[in-house]
């Protein structure tokens, strides 16, 4: 299947199409003695509810932290949460209420990048900052858009390296068919080019579909050295089970899996034996470092009944903890202080450590680590992939301190990329 940028970009443009009849704010004024308001539109229910709950919880956590500290500016926080049901309109509706209605100080939404840009869209249309927490492909460069989580050149251009170097140049792809798994699917793209390595099969793969005995068959024929994997949601995590009960023993990769729909809990041993995983942060992580350990344990005293501690839970627990240091860095809620207070280099010592917000690109640096999933589920942490800056975005000449912008760039408009996706 040949990616194009229009089929990349057509739900994108939709969902800011259907934004043209809100209000725009020129500047948003809040009430200065009341509680700050954060809006946080997360799945509590349908497919991805598994993945997002805990990051409603890991945003509790920080808001709960922080008031019992003093709050910020002598305020209070509160989290506002709406359950996105899983559904790209629901996350519209309630971005327009979140703004318009509660007038929240900053919104947190979006699972999918389907849903993300159906909230960012309304967000970045009244001036209001927005965050998304966790995993992404990348690309987005907006004077109103943070981001947690890591992105392409943190975890795929250093996973296809490691894995070309293990196993093999033969790759075989399977994506979930929309925005963030096409565009996941080029950087794997390029990233095999990249290290001389062949994509011998590339699928995508509908949401919501949990049925895969004919990509398991192709699978087979093709006998790729490794896979990597880009599926979304409990449907589409239904492969895994299928996989093992076909035989298919291939190593395989994933940017997604694992660090937020912690399928190894989910599925019996040794469903996800060698599932290779490049991320900041596993509640594993708690083992081996202190951060880690103090942020599982205080969030399971909170949730003793939680499944997993994921990605997500960390993403959003640094997203409000960033917040916050930026409205006490400005000394205000007022949205351009605000902004002006997160491009300042503000970091946080977070849940896998240090963590910095790039002022150029609004995304993290963080500490990126290669995990392993064991024959009996434990995960191992073989390789230490180092502090990784989000560079690529700078690469291609964005500096949001300097110039405001509010585009997705894709592989395509990089040179050094779009070579290996023709």
């Amino acid at each position: 299947m040949r990616i194009t940028r229009r089929s990349v970009l057509k739900g994108s443009v939709a969902a800011a199409a259907a934004t043209t009849s809100f209000s725009y704010f020129s500047r948003k004024t809040f009430a200065q003695d009341g509680p700050i308001k954060i809006g946080a539109i997360d799945d509590a229910s349908g497919d991805f509810a598994a993945a997002v709950i805990p990051k409603t919880q890991g945003a509790q956590l920080a808001v709960d932290e922080i008031n019992a500290a003093g709050g910020v500016l002598g305020r209070q926080l509160q989290l506002i949460h709406y359950d996105g049901q899983s559904d790209v309109r629901r996350h519209q509706e309630f971005a327009q209420r979140a703004i318009l209605e509660d007038q929240v100080n900053v919104l947190m939404a979006g699972y999918t990048s389907s849903e993300r840009e159906a909230a960012r869209a309304v967000a970045v249309k009244n001036k209001t900052i927005f965050w998304h927490n966790n995993q992404g492909e990348g690309g987005i460069a907006d004077n109103y858009s943070f981001f947690t989580g890591p992105i392409p050149e943190q975890q795929i251009l250093p996973g296809v390296e490691y894995m070309v170097k293990k196993y093999g140049k033969k790759i075989y792809v399977l994506a979930a068919d929309y925005g963030f798994g096409q565009v996941s699917a080029q950087w794997v793209q390029a990233s095999a080019g990249m290290n001389g390595a062949e994509i011998v099969g590339l699928e995508f793969i509908p949401l919501g579909n949990s049925e895969f005995s004919s990509s398991i068959a192709n699978i087979q024929k093709a006998k790729p050295d490794f896979l990597f994997l880009l599926l979304v949601g409990s449907n589409q995590s239904q492969y895994f089970p299928q996989a093992q009960a076909a035989g298919l023993k291939y190593p395989s990769i994933s940017s997604v899996n694992l660090q937020q729909g912690y399928e190894h809990k989910l599925f019996a041993p040794p469903t996800l034996e060698n599932l290779y995983v490049p991320a900041p942060f596993l509640e594993e992580l708690a083992e081996t470092n202190p951060s880690a350990k103090k942020f599982v344990s205080a969030i399971r005293a909170k949730y003793p009944d939680m499944t997993y501690v994921n990605e997500c839970a960390r993403c959003a627990y640094i997203a409000v903890n960033l917040m916050s240091l930026a409205w006490a860095k400005a000394g205000t809620t007022d949205t351009d202080a605000v902004i002006e207070a997160l491009q300042s280099g503000i970091s946080f010592d977070g849940p896998d450590g240090k963590v910095m917000l790039d002022p150029a690109t609004h995304h993290l640096m963080m500490q990126m680590r290669m995990a392993q999933v064991q024959a009996d589920h434990s995960v191992k942490f073989v390789a230490e992939l180092g502090e990784v800056k989000p560079w690529w975005l700078s690469s291609l000449g964005v500096d949001l301190t300097k110039k405001k912008e509010s585009r997705q760039y894709l592989p395509t408009d990089d040179p050094n990329l779009a070579k290996y996706l023709k």
